[in-house]
């Protein structure tokens, strides 16, 4: 085929030896299999963002950081400059969260190298060698759902020990490679203690997961492992060895309004003393 633009100056270096084809393309990127030396792997070639139809919503970019000041307001400004940075944070994100993820042991592609807004990575394949399909192409029996769904379980519980989310986990972008399911698509990873979102997203990432494979399982419809796990990891007792149920205890111990009314009593009346001393120093 002929040679991406934005992939001729991977060829010029040497870092890819042939481009044998495209993947796929998405909202975000198009992906090229490539050969480099006696391997194949696979190009992402990150879209423009005037190309893409994901937006950089800032709930994902809550907790990211610049390297400084200048970049910071050049971004909240919308300066020609600070969408230039934006983009860079937006792809340097998913290099960040694939080294991160793959050194503490989760499922995700392999990154070798990212250059001028082109991630060279893994290309994950199936028992036959062939390209792994999406779960969304994939049939499953109850069993291998459950199977299948407690294994993403652990990866999302492991993902979380190394301090992040992905933000945008579904059937949609998980491959189902020969030993397992493989997590893709992740420049909308968040940080799990800097993004005020993060439970939510968290509870939304695995309650997706429920609701593929509860079309095969239909006792995953009624968990609720998203809220346990957040409680779990909140309360510093999430490992990959804590048994998960899939329900959460509800307090209904009934509420103490006697004491509760004494405490607000007790505010109001220090607040009074507060601005009654802020008057008196004037």
């Amino acid at each position: 085929m002929k040679t991406p633009k934005r992939l001729t100056p991977l060829l010029e270096e040497g870092l890819i030896d042939e481009v044998l084809g495209q993947l796929m393309s998405g909202k975000e990127a198009t992906v090229y299999i490539v050969r480099s030396g006696d391997s194949t792997r696979c190009a992402k070639v990150y879209k423009d963002a005037k190309q893409r139809s994901f937006r950089q919503a800032a709930s994902y970019r809550d907790g990211r950081k610049v390297q400084n000041s200048r970049q910071a307001r050049a971004m909240e400004k919308g300066t020609r400059y600070g969408r230039q940075m934006q983009e860079e944070l937006w792809q340097n994100a998913e290099v960040d969260a694939l080294f991160r993820l793959a050194n503490a042991g989760v499922r995700v592609p392999q990154p070798y190298i990212c250059t001028d807004g082109v991630l060279l990575m893994e290309l994950v394949v199936d028992q036959a060698g062939d390209v792994a399909p999406r779960l969304n192409d994939v049939a499953f029996t109850e069993a291998q759902a459950l199977e299948l769904h407690g294994q993403l379980l652990t990866q999302v519980v492991r993902m979380l020990g190394a301090g992040m989310i992905h933000g945008d986990l579904s059937e949609y972008n998980i491959l189902l490679a020969a030993d397992g399911p493989v997590i893709i698509d992740l420049p909308q990873a968040v940080d799990a203690a800097g993004n005020s979102e993060a439970p939510a997203m968290l509870k939304r990432d695995v309650d997706n997961l429920a609701v593929f494979f509860g079309q095969y399982a239909p006792r995953l419809l009624e968990s609720n492992y998203g809220q346990e796990i957040w409680a779990l990891f909140e309360a510093g007792a999430l490992t990959i060895d804590t048994p998960l149920t899939g329900h959460v205890e509800t307090d209904n111990s009934p509420v103490d309004m006697d004491s509760l009314m004494d405490d607000l009593e007790d505010a109001r009346l220090e607040e009074e003393a507060r601005l009654r001393y802020a008057q008196e120093m004037r």
